[in-house]
């Protein structure tokens, strides 16, 4: 069973990059708003969730954990030595009082947890199309989500969901608490926040948040991650053919 998956996740992913060419090629491509616009994306995503979810399977097969091509010894250092936690230590400070001073703003000042007022005038700031010039946001469905949210007034929670999404990020990556997942949500702001036409310091934080995620298992080696995960293990890992342990998340080196 598990061969005939690996053997359907290659063709549907062949066939979705297909229709992505389709959709973002310069020479044919449906218009935007288009009926065949919105099938193709329909079809994209459905098979992309096709290929992961067969991907996913792939993982319980024997030798799964073979690697096929092995990285430089940098990268390996750098994402899988306890030692680079050391290097990962300024970002994550960089990082943590970032997020916990934006969100700490927040929650003291106007506009966010009262109401939400600032947020939806930011809102509608990005979502508006100038008569001239470039609109903040360049995808549509982006603004068509923002746009959603302003007709439903969910400013009124979302900032809340903010401010203390801020914060948690924040405290995350100082204290080196699953460091990995707090940074992925940081770089998931970070990339709301460039979506919507701001720039400023988010995408050198976006930057050093996807190191964060690559490193997760060592980043937060110099904080509480260096005992946390030891006893959470791996809770993701599949047992194989070759192995039925856990792999340690925090390899010595």
């Amino acid at each position: 069973m598990l061969t005939r998956y690996r053997s359907l996740a290659v063709p549907l992913a062949i066939v979705a990059a297909a229709v992505l060419f389709y959709m973002v090629n310069p020479w044919f491509f449906p218009a935007v708003g288009s009926t065949e616009r919105g099938i193709a994306s329909i079809v994209f995503w459905v098979l992309m969730i096709l290929v992961l979810a067969l991907l996913f399977e792939d993982r319980k097969a024997p030798q799964a954990e073979t690697v096929e091509v092995e990285g430089p010894a940098f990268t390996r250092y750098l994402f899988s030595n306890t030692r680079a936690g050391l290097i990962w230590l300024p970002i994550r400070l960089f990082l943590g009082f970032e997020w916990l001073t934006a969100g700490w703003d927040k929650l003291t000042g106007t506009g966010w947890v009262d109401g939400g007022a600032s947020l939806l005038g930011y809102w509608k700031s990005a979502v508006a199309v100038p008569t001239t010039g470039h609109a903040a946001i360049t995808f549509e469905w982006y603004r068509s989500f923002l746009q959603l949210l302003i007709n439903n007034n969910a400013q009124t929670w979302f900032g809340w969901l903010i401010t203390l999404g801020e914060m948690a990020i924040g405290i995350g990556l100082l204290l080196g608490v699953l460091t990995g997942i707090a940074a992925f949500f940081g770089a998931t702001m970070n990339m709301s926040y460039l979506l919507a036409g701001s720039t400023s310091t988010n995408p050198v934080m976006f930057a050093f948040a996807i190191g964060l995620i690559l490193a997760w298992k060592v980043a937060g080696y110099y904080g509480l991650d260096r005992y946390l995960l030891p006893r959470l293990g791996v809770p993701w890992s599949a047992r194989t053919g070759r192995s039925s342990g856990v792999i340690s998340p925090a390899p010595t080196g």
